[in-house]
């Protein structure tokens, strides 16, 4: 394994980033991208796809469309740089992509209309649908999770590098504990810590490993992280790690825990770079595979947080680990 310490990458240009291009050249670039978007559906689908990842079989349902139809649109938004695409498994998923000022300037207006009320059931049904399947995962496969786990990185390989960026403080959480580890990390740096999981075997494999440590300060919580919103300002650090790629809505974590910091604290996440090792969905409950450092990035940032330091370990098997800091300014 190596491991550094490395400040944020600087994103890719995009199609639509004028930096590099010729005066000349901006005006036909800009008529093009603002004809892709010229479409009352494709600006739908635009302000769906801020934050979120969505297959196109979700889009399908979301905006009740046959697929050749949805497709085309797709397309379109795809060769103006306006979306970009990347394969989980065997589906294809599309998020809003784009970083030019103009672009800028057009999602930040997207993104101040609501959904309409028949979209948003919609989206809320999918969300559900994805975390009914991690439960289940879960359920059924508690008991192998961590051997399985241990497959692709096990907590010695990213626990200790976490408690180093830890800051001490009064009240911690940790969302989605596993097996209980980092709880003891917690407990010795904290008056009291709420461990806090969807899954309800998981969360009993956690009390049990406190109970064997003699970690007493403990609240145990079965729910997702809208229990931590619902504790506003509550929380001097917040710890993620490995279980973003269970959760079906990733953004919406990263807005649920900006609301549960307190103001200066710290967000800390260890979660999987991008892979196509595909076996890990079935080995391991795996609804994404791996993020790259600037979806995490701008899943903070559109949340209110800022970047901290970060970490970046290589591992044998081919899989890559990213340990990141945000902080609630």
């Amino acid at each position: 394994m190596t491991a550094r310490l490395a400040a944020m990458p600087e994103s890719n240009s995009t199609p639509n980033s004028t930096a590099e291009s010729s005066p000349g050249a901006e005006i036909p670039l800009l008529a093009a991208t603002l004809k892709a978007a010229g479409d009352p559906l494709r600006l739908e689908i635009l302000r769906l796809l801020s934050q979120d990842s969505y297959s196109v079989l979700e889009l399908c349902r979301i905006f009740d469309l046959r697929q050749p139809a949805l497709s085309h649109h797709l397309k379109v938004l795809a060769q103006a740089g306006l979306v970009s695409k990347r394969r989980e498994g065997n589906s294809l998923f599309y998020r809003r992509a784009g970083n030019s000022p103009l672009l800028l300037q057009l999602f930040a207006s997207l993104d101040q209309l609501p959904l309409s009320a028949e979209r948003a059931l919609s989206v809320a049904r999918i969300a559900e649908e994805r975390g009914e399947a991690s439960r289940r995962f879960f359920a059924d496969y508690g008991n192998r999770f961590r051997e399985q786990q241990e497959l692709i990185a096990s907590y010695s390989v990213y626990g200790p590098q976490v408690a180093q960026l830890l800051k001490p403080g009064r009240h911690a959480i940790e969302v989605g504990p596993g097996e209980g580890e980092f709880l003891e990390e917690l407990t010795s740096r904290f008056s009291t810590v709420t461990a806090l999981d969807l899954s309800s075997t998981m969360l009993e494999r956690a009390q049990a490993f406190a109970d064997e440590e003699g970690l007493r300060n403990i609240e145990f919580v079965c729910s997702d992280t809208r229990a931590a919103a619902a504790r506003p300002g509550s929380a001097d650090s917040i710890v993620v790690n490995m279980v973003l790629h269970h959760t079906p809505e990733p953004a919406q974590i990263f807005r649920d825990l900006h609301t549960a910091l307190k103001d200066g604290g710290q967000l800390l996440v260890a979660e999987l770079q991008d892979h196509r090792q595909d076996w890990a969905r079935e080995a391991c409950g795996d609804l994404w595979l791996g993020f790259t450092p600037e979806q995490l990035t701008d899943w903070a940032e559109y949340a209110g947080l800022v970047n901290g330091r970060s970490v970046y370990s290589a591992l044998r098997n081919g899989f890559q680990i990213q340990i990141r800091e945000f902080i609630k300014p």
